[in-house]
């Protein structure tokens, strides 16, 4: 067979991902950080769209009709006056807006803030971490310029929780010295605050620590030096045995190991605390819920008549201007459209889960019922994908607390009497009836599945621990208290 070029004519049908229809998906799936990121830059890339305040009153879609018909704008829609430029409005100025209102000791506000409010500084100041700390100590130890390159190599290789991420042969590869000079440096390092800095691991911090202590001949530094296996599995009665003392004894010496930090350097992490925001409320009134979309913070934007004003003004304008006018007011029009579509999604959505979880919201986490996106997505004619993007990263507050939207989506577990139960009511259950167990003898896995049997919940004992995993609920054997 020949091989050759011809043309040929095929009908076909396919889905054209448009500018406009990738804009209106991306700002879908943000979060409201980001969605507020994303609408100052479009407001900084567009000059046609800009931000509502109280001053100018928004334009409406029969305005922007208007330009479009070439007709008349009202001069208050155009332009707005900026007062200031008449000397005898000077006076009526309120200069206490303008007042120093830092909290020192010399202040012009009429208002001291109180003793325990957050000064300004609070918000624009980091504060000093590991590294910065470790560095500041450095200044008293009287280091020569070799052993000061060794120490900020250590200083460099500790990690966030202060333990040391490199051996003694990787300094001594690093700075071409001898073992004995590398352990020197360490040595002097580990003495600095806080105790148990430097160290290799959890068993060599708890020791430092007791040595900084003076307990190196004690009880306490022997069960951790030859048996912190023992004690991770709080197996008191071996240790006992194999230290040749008392249960009470060695009970008495944990107490003295658990006052001990085992991370030292979480201390002076610097990490922000990230608080949420949630995009939804859902309240109760009146044994009704209620939802309202959270828009405080978002900028209210609406289209600038100063330049719909220039396009009703052709004469003044070049086809080029015209042109670049005409493609930013589309843009600006489709971007608040997308917005406002967005909203309304978010509530549909919402509308849709209070709906099915009608027992979370009134009772809590023990009544939340299965549901799957698809569930939704057929409830309010949407395709699934445009579900997961709206419920991701996005947060509701309700009676029960603050959930992410995704957390009302859970498979179905069968029970024994034929009906089904949410796999997150399972895993609630189970927390609870750990948090509830006897420390002294706790709760096996195979134990809480047998539990759950007689609650006509068939769990098998796998699952069971696969859903403790997922919690963050450590195994029997160290929830063990003696």
């Amino acid at each position: 067979m020949a091989l050759e070029m011809r043309q040929q004519l095929k009908l076909a049908q396919k889905l054209v991902m448009t500018p406009q229809l990738r804009q209106a998906i991306k700002l879908l799936q943000l979060n409201r950080l980001e969605l507020t990121d994303a609408l100052q830059a479009e407001i900084e890339q567009n000059p046609l769209l800009e931000e509502f305040t109280e001053e100018a009153s928004p334009l409406t879609e029969s305005d922007a009709r208007q330009v479009e018909e070439n007709r008349e704008i009202p001069e208050a829609d155009v332009t707005t006056q900026v007062p200031g430029d008449d000397p005898s409005s000077i006076g009526e100025v309120n200069w206490s807006d303008y007042e120093n209102s830092f909290d020192t000791d010399f202040s012009f506000a009429r208002e001291k803030p109180a003793a325990d409010a957050p000064s300004q500084f609070d918000f624009i100041s980091a504060k000093p971490g590991l590294s910065a700390h470790m560095h500041w100590q450095l200044a008293d130890l009287e280091l020569d310029d070799r052993q000061m390159d060794i120490a900020m190599f250590i200083i460099g290789n500790l990690d966030r929780h202060g333990f040391l991420q490199a051996d003694i042969y990787d300094i001594c590869a690093y700075a071409g010295c001898s073992e004995e000079t590398a352990e020197q440096v360490l040595g002097l390092i580990q003495g600095l605050d806080p105790p148990g800095i430097a160290a290799r691991n959890i068993r060599e911090s708890l020791l430092l620590q007791l040595q900084r202590k003076g307990l190196e001949n004690t009880l306490a530094y022997r069960i951790v030096d030859e048996h912190i296996g023992l004690l991770e599995t709080r197996n008191h009665a071996l240790i006992a045995r194999k230290t040749g003392t008392t249960v009470r004894s060695v009970t008495k010496e944990i107490e003295i190991i658990t006052s001990l930090t085992p991370f030292p350097g979480n201390e002076f992490s610097n990490d922000d605390i990230n608080y949420i925001v949630p995009d939804v409320y859902v309240y109760k009134v009146d044994g009704e819920f209620i939802i309202q979309l959270n828009n405080d913070g978002l900028p209210q934007l609406k289209l600038s008549g100063d330049y719909l004003a220039l396009l009703k003004q052709k004469k003044n304008l070049t086809n080029e201007s015209v042109g670049y006018l005409r493609e930013k007011q589309r843009s600006a029009e489709w971007f608040i459209k997308s917005l406002q579509q967005r909203q309304r999604t978010i509530y549909k959505v919402m509308e849709s889960i209070l709906k099915f979880q009608r027992d979370f919201f009134e009772y809590g986490p023990s009544h939340l019922n299965p549901l799957i996106l698809r569930d939704v997505a057929d409830d309010i004619d949407m395709h699934e994908s445009t579900v997961s993007r709206v419920t991701s990263h996005k947060y509701a507050h309700t009676p029960q607390g603050i959930y992410e939207l995704k957390y009302f989506f859970s498979t179905a577990v069968a029970t024994m009497d034929g009906e089904s139960v949410a796999s997150e009511s399972i895993r609630n259950r189970i927390r609870q009836l750990v948090q509830a167990e006897n420390p002294v003898k706790p709760l096996s896995d195979n134990k809480i599945s047998e539990m759950l049997a007689t609650e006509n919940i068939q769990v098998a004992r796998r699952t069971v621990a696969k859903y403790r995993d997922q919690m963050g609920i450590l195994p029997v054997k160290y929830r063990r208290k003696k």
